[in-house]
């Protein structure tokens, strides 16, 4: 997984997979969704970042099963 986010457009990429995307759906005006041919989830973007979500905070946690 990456995470990107570009300060001079405010935009926020989630990367889940490098796989080939198939199709970009509109969530909304300000996000889109990235699908394989498969239909599974390859990323989001989140335009007007800042806006939308608590930055700068960001934390990872990984749970042990």
């Amino acid at each position: 997984m990456k995470i990107k986010y570009f300060q001079d457009t405010d935009t926020l990429h989630i990367e889940f997979t490098d796989a080939d995307i198939f199709e970009t759906k509109d969530l909304d005006e300000n996000m889109l969704l990235d699908i394989d041919a498969n239909g599974n989830i390859c990323g989001i973007t989140l335009e007007h970042a800042k806006q939308r979500a608590d930055f700068p905070h960001f934390s990872f946690e990984q749970i042990a099963a």
